[in-house]
C-alpha cells in the first residue's frame, strides 16, 4: 500500500506514532521517524526501522530541517502523519491560564501548520503528495470535559485540513485528517492510573465497548496516505468506535 514510498511521521515515539511507523513499514514505507523526545524516537527506529530525527513540530527551524532530512534521506516526500501533539490541563474557559492554551495550541495546532507548510512547499516541487493530520473526536464535537483548549485546538486542525485540501487539490496534493476516539496509548493508562474513571467506564463510552489499539489508528492513517485513497482529500475521518455517532 505504501510500497517505496517515504514518509514522515512526527510523535513517532510513542503511542499512535510509534504504531504507525510499525504500520506504515509494514506496508512497504521509508520513514523518517520524528519525535521531540530523541531517546523514544531512537528505540521506535531501532524497533520498526527508519530514520530517528528530534525535532519540536512548534519551532519553525527544526521543522524546516526536519523536512530537508526526509529529502536528503530518500530524495523527495511522498507522504506525511502530522500527529505530534499534547494533550491539555483541565480547565473550564474561565478557569483557563494562558500558559497552558500557548502550550496546547503551540503543540496541537501551530505545529501542524509549520508542518503542512514545509512539506506541501516541497510537494509542489515533486508534483503532489499526501498529508494526514491528527485531529481527535475533540475535534469534532465540544465534549464538555473542561478541555477548551484542546477541543479549539483540534477544531483548528480540521479546518486548516479542509483549507489546504481545497487550495490545494488541483496540484496533486491530497489533505485529510483522522479523528481518533480513546486509544490505549500511555496517555490512557495514565488517566487510569490516577482513578477517575476505570477502563469498564473508559469501554462503556464506545458503542463498540472498547477503546482503540493505537494500530487501528495507524492502518485508517495508511490507507488516507496510500494511492488507494486517490479520491479522498479534505475530510475528518472519525476512527472511534461509534463514539460521535451517538
Amino acid at each position: 500500500m505504501l510500497d517505496g514510498k517515504s514518509v514522515l511521521i512526527t510523535g513517532a515515539g510513542s503511542g499512535i506514532g510509534r504504531a504507525a511507523a510499525e504500520v506504515f513499514a509494514g506496508h512497504g514505507a521509508r520513514l523518517l521517524l520524528v519525535d521531540i523526545n530523541g531517546d523514544t524516537c531512537k528505540v521506535t527506529a531501532e524497533l520498526f526501522g527508519g530514520l530517528p530525527f528530534v525535532a519540536d513540530v512548534s519551532k519553525e527551524e527544526d521543522v524546516t530541517a526536519m523536512v530537508e532530512a526526509v529529502v536528503d534521506a530518500y530524495i523527495r516526500l511522498d507522504g506525511a502523519f502530522n500527529n505530534a501533539g499534547v494533550d491539555g490541563a483541565f480547565e473550564s474557559v474561565a478557569e483557563s491560564t494562558r500558559a497552558n492554551w500557548d502550550r496546547v495550541m503551540d503543540a496541537n495546532l501551530m505545529g501542524v501548520w509549520l508542518c503542512m507548510r514545509a512539506e506541501i512547499r516541497h510537494m509542489l516541487t515533486i508534483g503532489g503528495g499526501a498529508i494526514v493530520n491528527t485531529s481527535s473526536t475533540a475535534g469534532l464535537v465540544g465534549m464538555g470535559l473542561r478541555l477548551s483548549a484542546y477541543v479549539a485546538a483540534k477544531h483548528g486542525v480540521i479546518g486548516l485540513t479542509k483549507a489546504a485540501a481545497l487550495e490545494y487539490a488541483t496540484q496533486g496534493i491530497r489533505v485529510n485528517a483522522i479523528c481518533p476516539g480513546t486509544v490505549k496509548t500511555g496517555m490512557y493508562h495514565q488517566v487510569v492510573a490516577t482513578g477517575a474513571v476505570t477502563e469498564a467506564q473508559i469501554a462503556a463510552m464506545q458503542p463498540i465497548n472498547r477503546p482503540a489499539d493505537p494500530r487501528e489508528i495507524a492502518e485508517a492513517a495508511a490507507w488516507m496516505l496510500a494511492d488507494q485513497a486517490s479520491f479522498v482529500t479534505g475530510q475528518a475521518l472519525a476512527v472511534d468506535g461509534g463514539l460521535v455517532s451517538q
